[in-house]
Order: structure tokens, then C-alpha cells, then sequence
């Protein structure tokens, strides 16, 4: 357990160290320079367990230790490897580090499974580069075509597979997977809340996942100058934009049930000083755990954006991403728990407020996922921490679970 903490220790300090902001949290943005560090790195891992090491289409890496079973689906392990700007070092990578820790210990043991083990480490599943997120899943499933895909840009007007080129990725490489080559996906992620912590307890086994939809909001008016032009003759995109985010939260608090709304990101065009904004561009992020609460918090959201189509103010809603709230598989959660017992771990039931990979995965084959407690919540900032002993404990529950799912003939 000490070796194997101390190993869990070491990749992420050393994935942390791919960053395009260092000294102030975690920024790596997927095709950027600090993702082919990254993936390099990864890639490594995988190969010094004994995996055979692909890329697809999308940039998402693969490891795979081959079952005996020929053309038989993989159980998958993983979690994605990108970051919000200046986030944390553990809101992905621990996914990642304790799926090639549970390879490395099959390589170590000799385990010969009949179903292959498969290492996934997934790109842009904070879509802070491309938007909506979860770019790396949906595509593999399908959710996100090809031409959707070639469409997305950045904030500079780069697309993917521009982007994918300039750090060496090939994207005419196949994307999506079929659900027949996945037997089931075990993801490990940090809480991203207190809740683990304020309880003292080191596992949550995840019984759903919130659902969540994301739009992106387009407040058009008129530029002008800031001097000349009177009050009473200007359309100023960025004054309506500003009323209607802060009525915003009204929605939800009369909604109740859990439900949060959020504007995360928030453009002005064209951002100069002396002139009237003529665009703003803003992101809505809602989040309940019933689906009837987000279709009630759409409904009034449009309308609200209709009060503000006038005097030369218009109003456009784009809607970026929807996922419906998901349970995950009851027999994954069930091996996930006796492994815990057997291990004398202590574990409880958790509900993710985060949208995860495995919610898309869900869909296409049996889903289990694991919390490890955050560090007084905290996430998506350079404060984020998670106890390397706590992903050690995750690695052992998911190397046990991965070998009845995987079948092992020999330890």
C-alpha cells in the first residue's frame, strides 16, 4: 500500500507539472502543448505495464492488456487528463493514475484476464478549449458526429482538427466505438464537495449522476461611442446581459430540489473601453437531479430572454449540451461495494452533482464510479487536494472489481 501511494504521489505530481500557468494551478487545455506532455507521459505509463497503446480520432488514448477470450469487449478504466484554466492537479488525472495503477498491478501479479483490460484517458471533458465537454466520450459514442466534431472552434477561431495536427494527432483516425467492444467503464474522480470529508469517510460509490445542460447565450446590440452617444439612444448588449444573468438565479431558487444554475463565461464585443458593447456572449450551466426541474428551468429561461428582445436588443439561446440525469448499473455498484467489505474499506452512497465521461458511457455499457473525498470541497482551483492513501484505496477496490469483471484465469 506504501509503494503503491507513493507511485500514485509521484504521476501526479508529475502530470502537474504540464501546465501552461505554473505556480498558479493547473492549465492544460487538450491539443495544446501541455496535453502532448501529458499524453507523452501517459502513454509511457501504459507501455511499462505491458499495454499495447493506441490514439483515435478524437485524441483519446487507449492501453489495452488483451484477454484470452479473442475479439471479446474490454473492461475500461479511466477518466480524463485535460483542466479548467488554472484548475487543480487531481480533477481527472487520479481517474487516470489509478487506472494504470490497477494495469500495473495486473502486470506485476501475471494475471491473465479473459476479457481485456482497457486504460482510457480522455480528452476535453471540460470543454474549456471546444465548449459543452465531455468531447472525448460523446464522441466515441457517437453523441458528437464527425461533422460536429470538424465544426468546433476555439476562442481564437482554431478548430480541432487544426489543433489536433499542430501537436502531431491524426483525426482522420476512427472515432467512435462500438458498444460491442465495451464490456464496462470504471471511472475514479475526486468528489468535488464535502460531503466524503465531512463524514470521514475515503470511498463514495456513485449512485447517479445530476443531470445537466449547457447553453451558450448571444445578447446582440449596437456599438457606439462612450462619449458622444446620450443614454437614451444607446443599445448596450452588455447592460441586457447583465439584467437577464442576474435574474437568473431567481429561476432556480423558486424551482428548489437541488437545481443550480451557473454563467461561468462571459464575453464582450468588441471589449474596448471607450465603446459601447454591440455583443455579449455568455454560458447558462444548469443542473438538477430531475429532469423535470431542468425542462421547468428552460422553459423559463426562454421566456425570461424573451422579455429582453426589444428596443433593438436581440436575444439568441444556443443549447451546447443535455444530459439526462443517470443512474448508474446497480450490479457494477454492487461488486464496487463487496469489494470495499472484503478489503475493510469504508465506503457510503454518494450522488454526483458533476457531470462525468461515465454518465455518457452509461448509455452504451455498465458504468461504476468511485468519489475520493476534496480537500474542504474545494475544486477546479490550484488549492484542489486529494489524499494520495485515498487513491491508493480506490486503485485496490477497482483492481479486485476489474478482475472478476475481466474474469482472470491466474494470479
Amino acid at each position: 500500500m506504501k509503494k503503491l501511494t507513493e507511485r500514485i504521489e509521484h504521476h501526479i505530481e508529475e502530470l502537474s507539472k504540464y501546465t501552461a500557468t505554473p505556480g498558479n494551478g493547473t492549465t492544460r487545455l487538450s491539443y495544446s502543448h501541455e496535453d502532448l506532455q501529458a499524453r507523452n507521459y501517459i502513454k509511457q505509463q501504459m507501455q511499462a505495464s505491458g499495454l499495447t497503446v493506441r490514439e483515435d480520432g478524437l485524441g483519446n488514448i487507449f492501453g489495452k492488456l488483451d484477454g484470452t477470450i479473442e475479439g471479446a469487449p474490454s473492461v475500461m478504466i479511466g477518466s480524463h487528463f485535460d483542466s479548467v484554466p488554472n484548475g487543480g492537479a487531481y480533477d481527472g488525472p487520479a481517474g487516470v493514475v489509478a487506472a494504470f495503477e490497477v494495469a500495473e498491478l495486473f502486470h506485476q501479479n501475471n494475471l491473465k484476464p479473459k476479457y481485456p483490460l482497457e486504460v482510457v484517458a480522455l480528452v476535453e471533458e471540460e470543454g474549456a478549449r471546444f465548449g459543452g465537454g465531455l468531447m472525448g466520450s460523446r464522441g466515441m459514442t457517437g453523441l458528437l458526429s464527425e461533422e460536429e466534431f470538424k465544426s468546433l472552434t476555439d476562442k481564437d477561431g482554431i478548430s480541432t482538427v487544426e489543433a489536433m495536427q499542430k501537436i502531431g494527432l491524426d483525426s482522420s483516425l476512427p472515432k467512435e466505438r462500438d458498444s460491442k467492444t465495451m464490456k464496462a467503464f470504471l471511472e475514479l474522480h475526486i468528489e468535488q464537495g464535502p460531503i466524503l470529508e465531512e463524514k470521514n469517510i475515503s470511498i463514495g460509490v456513485v449512485e447517479a449522476i445530476v443531470g445537466l445542460t449547457q447553453f451558450e447565450v448571444t445578447v446582440t446590440g449596437k456599438a457606439g461611442h462612450a462619449g458622444t452617444t446620450p443614454m437614451d439612444r444607446r443599445t448596450d448588449a452588455l447592460v441586457a446581459a447583465a439584467k437577464i444573468i442576474s435574474q437568473l438565479p431567481e429561476l432556480v431558487i423558486q424551482e428548489g430540489n437541488g437545481t443550480v444554475i451557473t454563467t461561468g463565461r462571459l464575453n464582450v464585443f468588441p471589449n474596448g473601453a471607450n465603446v459601447i458593447p454591440d455583443k455579449v456572449v455568455f454560458t447558462v450551466d444548469i443542473r438538477s437531479g430531475k429532469e423535470a426541474n431542468v425542462q421547468n428551468i428552460i422553459k423559463n429561461m426562454h421566456e425570461l430572454f424573451g422579455t429582453h428582445n426589444q428596443n433593438g436588443i436581440e436575444v439568441v439561446a444556443e443549447q451546447r449540451l443535455y444530459m439526462q440525469p443517470k443512474e448508474l448499473n446497480q450490479g457494477i455498484r454492487s461488486l464496487l461495494k463487496e469489494s470495499s467489505t472484503e478489503l475493510d474499506i469504508p465506503y457510503c452512497s454518494i450522488d454526483s452533482g458533476a457531470g462525468h465521461d461515465a454518465m455518457v458511457f452509461s448509455d452504451f455499457t455498465d458504468v461504476g464510479m468511485l468519489f475520493i473525498p476534496s480537500k474542504a470541497g474545494l475544486s477546479h482551483c490550484p488549492e484542489e487536494w486529494s489524499d494520495a492513501e485515498h487513491i491508493a484505496q480506490a486503485v485496490e477496490i477497482f483492481y479486485e472489481t476489474a478482475k472478476k469483471l475481466t474474469e482472470v484465469e491466474s494470479e
